[in-house]
């Protein structure tokens, strides 16, 4: 007679995926892709938080660059139903400003897509150099 034990399941209250990333439009495009894959393993759905993630990229490389210092992406997926979606720079003393920008200006729209998509969103300053944009998703079933 053949016995199998059981294995203990191991619950996680939240699955984190954390990365370094260069501050150039290839990071930022990396940041976005490799959102998606993640998003995807973990079967949640990925649009809404691709846009935001290429947004705060963005806003990383393009306004909280310093030169030799990376720019740090986290996701989190929280067993309540919620995605965080965190871009950390190293520039504390830019802040970002939503402001609705000139109608012919090409740029300037990032965080009002961010308001937008996202279900809330917000700043948390330091430790000092850094500050970090946030965003939360609620993933309704």
């Amino acid at each position: 007679m053949n016995q199998q034990t059981a294995t203990p399941q191991l619950h996680s209250t939240e699955r984190t995926f954390t990365v370094l990333l260069s501050p150039t439009r290839r990071g930022a495009r990396l940041a976005r892709l490799l959102a998606v894959a993640h998003l995807d393993l973990w079967g949640l759905p990925s649009e809404a938080a691709a846009h935001i993630v290429a947004e705060l990229a963005t806003n990383a490389t393009v306004h909280g660059r310093v030169p030799g210092r990376d720019f740090q992406l986290r996701l989190s997926a929280h067993t309540d139903d919620r995605l965080r979606i965190e871009v950390t720079d190293t520039r504390d003393d830019r802040l970002p400003v939503v402001a609705v920008p000139d109608p012919l200006t090409e740029s300037g729209r990032g965080l009002l897509i961010v308001e937008a998509l996202a279900d809330r969103w917000g700043i948390t300053p330091g430790p000092v150099p850094r500050k970090t944009v946030w965003a939360e998703l609620d993933l309704v079933p």
